[in-house]
């Protein structure tokens, strides 16, 4: 059944349909239960995320030669063919020069003129480097080097005379390593996309120096990672990768000779990717941050291609953007950096910041949490962000985490309560070896039953059975004379197995100085289990913060690095079947340039009933 999108961006997308003449209302994808309405009471069951129908709001104009136009070209028939059927096909060259807002990396930048990649906090040396297809290097290496996202790095840091040089350099080892199509992580799909969007964007610095050959090679390279996306992007599964790859095919079309064809059987190709990429409430269903942060600047790009040839987009390019923006600043912490969740670290807060600033969307975090999943109040300098939807399902994971009811919490700029991230990182500063535990349950601030996982972790990214739905309940409550935030939320992912639901509970005081926790174990059927489990409650601590424990060994002192004072409390708990203890044990939490930081966490463990219990805590600033 349709549904409205209420976000100020979608209010914009509303009336822009209304002026190109297409469907007034935003409808949905293909769910796993097509035709269930939305609930409109408080208590929302968040099921998997439905893909936005993009298509179905603003449909890639055409009149019916263009439509014939675009069947053509991908039933095959060769776009000079179709586009100036009496002429020969023209030589690859650059119709235009791309000018993006988007500005890369300028340590990054730096680092290659002297001589060496900076990749996730890691120096590589390019003399060295193996650029072939039987090279194995860390994903975030391969993204980086395959996808030629070092070349916006180099346009901050240098002049491009100065850069062409450097660039031509690489390009020339990178064609040696790679002359045609083949295997390896140079030919994934997303990387080939990400690689021809960038050598396209970025033209003067990588076709700029003196090797003439070398232009011709990449010109004639350009035009062969076209054709071979053409064949592969509609094949290519839902997501970013497919996204990237019809970007890359709509840029050729756009800033190659005769390319009509090409850009308008890719744009309605981009069109439909950007709908299954997304969901209602303009969170990606990958759940994952840095695909979010991707996908804006994917976009921005893209936009300036159309720019560089004086051409309007489709609407819907436009309003995608606008989309994708509020979820992503719903996941900034008082210092402006990402929440570390499905994966990544907390990317900085630079290049977030600098990725926004060059989209132009100026708009307020994501209010009504949909398909996005994640949680938000603040009060005061305290932000909370809470994990209230189920993992992304297989199809749609990037680096799937087990991190349902997990939350974070900051004061100001600094973290109280974290992640440990970086499970997306992993190969570079962080250890390849753990990379599958940092996806872990218990590498997240939530509950853990018998040290499972409340979602199977599964090799290579990708999740198993577990948590599918979430009832979430939020509300404003009278607490100390002042309206609080409560919000609870409940997950089946231990249902099957121990025949319990974890039932979790945040409220956020009105003044931002108590967050009042309860976790609650409830039988899932009405015959409750007999016997006892092992539980803990972990709450991981941000980087500096200093934990001494309470005599009584019930409560905890944490001092944030920049002198703020906050205790942390248990309360009575009910329904427990011995000792229940808190201790604080190591920790590491994984920053936004993949390096891992030792820090400690507060663990809550013991036994509890079959039958279900209830532990109480509570975090209070005093100073």
């Amino acid at each position: 059944m349709a549904t409205v999108l209420r976000t100020p961006a979608a209010a914009r997308a509303e009336a822009l349909v209304e002026r190109v003449g297409d469907a007034p209302l935003l409808t949905l994808g293909e769910g796993r239960e097509p035709g269930v309405e939305r609930p409109t009471t408080r208590a929302l069951a968040e099921e998997p995320s439905r893909a936005l129908a993009l298509s179905d709001v603003i449909a890639v104009r055409s009149g019916p030669g263009e439509a014939l136009i675009r069947l053509a070209y991908r039933l095959g028939v060769p776009g000079h063919a179709l586009s100036q059927p009496f002429r020969r096909p023209q030589a690859p060259r650059l119709l235009a020069t791309v000018e993006t807002p988007n500005r890369g990396d300028r340590a990054g930048g730096t680092a290659l003129r002297a001589g060496h990649f900076l990749i996730q906090a890691t120096r590589l040396p390019i003399a060295s480097f193996d650029f072939g297809p039987a090279a194995r290097h860390a994903p975030g290496v391969e993204r980086v080097v395959h996808g030629f996202g070092w070349l916006a790095d180099l346009a901050a840091a240098t002049a491009r005379a100065d850069g062409a040089a450097i660039a031509e350099r690489i390009a020339t080892q990178w064609l040696r390593a790679n002359a045609a199509p083949g295997k390896g992580a140079a030919w994934e799909v997303e990387i080939a996309g990400l690689r021809l969007l960038a050598w396209l964007v970025h033209a003067p610095l990588v076709l700029g120096g003196q090797d003439k050959g070398l232009r011709a090679r990449l010109l004639a390279a350009i035009a062969e990672t076209a054709g071979w996306l053409d064949r592969r992007a509609p094949a290519e599964p839902a997501g970013f990768g497919q996204v990237a790859a019809w970007a890359g095919i709509v840029a050729a079309g756009l800033l190659l000779p005769q390319g009509k064809p090409r850009r308008l059987y890719g744009e309605a190709g981009l069109v439909k990717a950007l709908g299954d990429m997304v969901g209602e409430d303009g969170g990606v269903l990958s759940r994952c941050p840095a695909a979010q942060l991707d996908a804006v600047r994917l976009l921005t790009d893209l936009l300036a291609c159309y720019d560089a040839m004086k051409l309007a987009p489709p609407p819907a390019l436009g309003v995608m953007r606008e989309l994708l923006v509020p979820p992503l600043l719903a996941l900034r912490h008082g210092d402006g950096s990402l929440g570390s969740w499905q994966g990544q670290g907390a990317i900085p807060a630079e290049r977030v910041a600098a990725v926004i600033a060059a989209s132009g969307v100026r708009t307020r975090p994501l209010a009504q949490v949909g398909g996005w999943g994640y949680s938000r109040a603040k009060a005061g300098d305290t932000l909370l962000q809470f994990d209230t939807a189920p993992p992304p399902r297989s199809k749609h994971a990037r680096t799937g985490c087990a991190s349902t009811l997990a939350f974070e919490l900051s004061d100001g700029p600094q973290r109280i309560v974290v992640n440990c991230g970086g499970a997306a990182l992993a190969g570079g500063q962080v250890p390849a070896r753990i990379g599958q535990g940092l996806r872990a349950t218990a590498a997240f601030s939530t509950l853990v039953l018998d040290n499972a996982n409340s979602t199977a972790v599964l090799l290579h990214g990708q999740l198993g059975k577990g948590v599918e739905t979430v009832e979430i309940d939020r509300r404003m409550v009278p607490r100390r004379g002042r309206e609080a935030t409560r919000i609870e939320a409940a997950h089946d992912g231990y249902a099957g197995r121990f025949g319990l639901t974890h039932r979790r509970i945040l409220t956020l005081s009105g003044d931002g100085t108590e967050l009042a926790g309860e976790d609650l174990l409830v039988p899932s059927s009405k015959n409750g289990k007999r016997g006892k489990i092992g539980f803990a409650i972990r709450f991981h601590l941000g980087p500096g913060v200093e934990v001494q424990l309470s005599s009584d060994r019930r409560g905890a002192s944490l001092l944030l690095p920049d002198g703020r004072l906050w205790q942390f409390r248990m309360g009575g708990d009910r329904a427990s079947a011995g000792e229940i203890t808190l201790s604080a044990e190591d920790s590491l939490w994984v920053d936004g340039e993949g390096r891992p930081h030792a820090t400690e966490q507060l663990v809550i463990e013991g036994l509890a009933l079959r039958s279900g219990g209830q532990f109480s805590w509570l975090l209070r600033k005093t100073g």
